[in-house]
C-alpha cells in the first residue's frame, strides 16, 4: 500500500528543514509525499526536490494547490475575473511543478469558492466559472489527474462544492477523463456523507483519485488519528477503496496537537496496515456476501470477527 502524510506538522515541530523531514519519513514506513503548492516548496526548484525524494527512497504522489491572500473571496469562482484568472494560473503552475517532481495527482480544495450570506453569491455564475476553469486545467495537462476535494464549510460558511453529490455533479459538468475527486474522511463526516458510499460510487467509475484518512466526530475537521473514533466505518471505507483497486497514495490528513508528529504518523501506518490485513483475512468475497445479505445481525458478526480476533 502506498502511504503519505501531512508535512505541515513535521515542519512546525522542527526547524523548517524539508530535507530532514523527508529523511524522517523514510523511517516511518511512508512511500510517497504530497506537497502543498506553493507553501511547502516556495523557492525550491523541482529538480532539487526530486533529488531529495530520490535520496530518501520516496516518490511524489502529487501536489495540493493552496490559495491564500487575495483569493479570500473566491478562487476559480471569484467575482473578479482578474482574481479568478490568477487562481487558474496558480493551479497551472502547481500542475507543472507536480509533473516535474514525478507526481501525477493535482488536488484542488476550493475553500473560498462559496458564500456566507443570503444573496451574496450568483450560484449559477460561480458554478459555471468553476466548471470552465477545471475544463481548461484538464485540457492544459491531459497527462495529469485533477482531483476535487470537497469540504462542506470552512473557510466559508457554505462551500460551493460541499458534498459527495455535488462533486459527482461537477465531475459530470466538467466532462473530462482526467477529472475526479479526493475523499477526505473527516470532511465526509462533517457533511454526514457516509465515506464508504462515496468510495464505492467514485471507485466503481474510476474517479477516485485521492484518499485522505483521519477520524473525527462529524462536527468539525477534527483530524484525529485513523480508526480511533469510527473504526467500523473506516474498515468499510477501506474495503471499497481496496475493492476498486485504488492505486494512488493513501494520505494521512491528521493534526497532531498534543502528540508528536512522528509518533502519530507511526500509529496511522500501523492502523491502516492492520485494517488492510483484516480485509485480506476476512476476504473481499465474505465482506461482499455480508453486504449482499443486507442483514444487521450478520454485519454485527462480521464486525465482531474483524476486531475481536
Amino acid at each position: 500500500m502506498k502511504l503519505a502524510t501531512r508535512i505541515n506538522s513535521f515542519l512546525s515541530e522542527g526547524d523548517g528543514d524539508l530535507a530532514s523531514v523527508l529523511q524522517e519519513f523514510s523511517g516511518l514506513g511512508l512511500t510517497h509525499c504530497d506537497f502543498n503548492y506553493p507553501e511547502h516548496v516556495e523557492g525550491l526548484p523541482a529538480a532539487d526536490l526530486k533529488a531529495m525524494l530520490d535520496a530518501n527512497g520516496l516518490e511524489a504522489n502529487g501536489v495540493a494547490v493552496r490559495f491564500r491572500g487575495h483569493f479570500l473571496n473566491g478562487e476559480f469562482g471569484n467575482a473578479d475575473p482578474a482574481v479568478a484568472a490568477d487562481a487558474l494560473a496558480l493551479a497551472k503552475e502547481g500542475t507543472d511543478y507536480c509533473r516535474a517532481i514525478g507526481g501525477r495527482v493535482v488536488t484542488l480544495w476550493l475553500g473560498f469558492d462559496g458564500f456566507d450570506y443570503p444573496f451574496q453569491a450568483d450560484y449559477r455564475r460561480m458554478w459555471d466559472a468553476v466548471a470552465s476553469a477545471f475544463r481548461e486545467l484538464c485540457d492544459y495537462a491531459p497527462d495529469m489527474l485533477f482531483s476535487i476535494e470537497y469540504k462542506p464549510f470552512e473557510e466559508r460558511s457554505f462551500a460551493l462544492i460541499d458534498s459527495f453529490g455535488l462533486v459527482l455533479a461537477m465531475i459530470d459538468e466538467i466532462d473530462r477523463p482526467n477529472i475526479g475527486a479526493t475523499l477526505d474522511y473527516c470532511h465526509m463526516l462533517m457533511k454526514h456523507d457516509n465515506p464508504a458510499y462515496g468510495a464505492d460510487i467514485l471507485g466503481s467509475r474510476g474517479r477516485l483519485f485521492g484518499v485522505h484518512l483521519n477520524d473525527g466526530y462529524g462536527r468539525f475537521d477534527d483530524g484525529l488519528m485513523v480508526g480511533t473514533v469510527t473504526l467500523p466505518q473506516t474498515l468499510e471505507f477501506l474495503y471499497y477503496v481496496k475493492k476498486h483497486g485504488f492505486d494512488h497514495a493513501v494520505y494521512f490528513d491528521t493534526f497532531p496537537k498534543r502528540e508528536r508528529a512522528a509518533a502519530e504518523c507511526a500509529a496511522n501506518v500501523a492502523m491502516v496496515r492492520r485494517i488492510d490485513e483484516t480485509i485480506d483475512r476476512l476476504g473481499l468475497d465474505r465482506i461482499q456476501a455480508a453486504v449482499d445479505a443486507n442483514d444487521g445481525v450478520g454485519v454485527s458478526r462480521l464486525v465482531l470477527d474483524a476486531f475481536m480476533n
